[in-house]
């Protein structure tokens, strides 16, 4: 089994949470999308959509990550069980986790990243997009797709009315988690689960973010919550080894320095 992710992505860590979990192996390839290594004619044909992570077995290929999520636990409770009487999560479980699912965390992420390396990545990955396009003209099409939606996202961005639904809708959500966390210890119930498995992400976005004061600390349930699930093994190695202190800043200069030196080397 082969996954293409990489660390800071918020659907690579629900799926990559979902491998440690359930104690699966896997063969793990990084694709950082601020480098444009999504745009590459490997991975386009794999998935023309660009998004990551993407999630192979055999010749089984798979974008959507709850679907990947779900398709994984379907092969630990197999493994487990011996293919009888799989113990698959609730309704109420799989419902939760569309619930998170729902809340798509690009614009809110990208309305707190500084202008100007956002408008320097920006430019950078646009270039890398037309690049690919005169390589692989067979895929030319399925690039000037995401062409015109790097063109959109930019112009979205110019819309505050976007960052305030975007902030009103991840509002609802943790309130409506924090009053489940206050009946039980996890979000379903005494036990960990999938729902946890597309919360902790989120949440560690916010603290990437640095704004953990605003969303997490400020709802009691919440915190608790937060301290309780990053002292599981699968945040560690998933999460916690990329953001914890001067690893989170090691991995972002790493990344805007490639950018930079891309970028400069283009000019000679």
């Amino acid at each position: 089994m082969q996954l293409y992710h990489h660390p800071f992505s918020l659907d690579s860590q629900k799926v990559r949470l979902t491998l440690e979990e359930k104690g699966i192996d896997y063969t793990s390839h990084h694709v950082n999308p601020l480098t444009g290594k999504n745009m590459d004619a490997f991975f386009f044909n794999m998935n023309p959509s660009g998004k990551i992570p993407v999630f192979q077995n055999g010749s089984h290929i798979i974008y959507d990550t709850i679907e990947t999520i779900q398709y994984i636990e379907r092969i630990a409770e197999k493994v487990s069980s011996g293919g009888n009487n799989l113990n698959l999560s609730s309704r109420v479980v799989v419902e939760w986790m569309h619930k998170i699912q729902e809340w798509d965390a690009m614009y809110f992420t990208l309305f707190h990243v500084p202008e100007k390396y956002r408008l320097y990545v920006s430019k950078f990955l646009r270039r890398v997009i037309i690049a690919r396009m005169a390589e692989s003209p067979d895929l030319a099409s399925a690039y000037h797709c995401k062409l015109r939606e790097a063109y959109d996202t930019d112009d979205k961005l110019k819309i505050t009315e976007v960052l305030t639904r975007s902030e009103n809708h991840l509002v609802r959500l943790l309130d409506e988690v924090e009053l489940k966390l206050g009946e039980t210890s996890y979000l379903i119930g005494e036990e960990f689960s999938l729902a946890d498995v597309m919360l902790i992400p989120v949440l560690a976005r916010l603290e990437l973010l640095n704004l953990e004061d605003k969303y997490i600390n400020s709802r009691p349930n919440i915190a608790d919550y937060w301290v309780l699930v990053k002292q599981r093994p699968s945040y560690k190695k998933v999460i916690g080894k990329y953001f914890d202190g001067w690893r989170r800043r090691k991995t972002l200069l790493k990344t805007w320095c490639f950018i930079r030196v891309r970028s400069m080397l283009r000019k000679y």
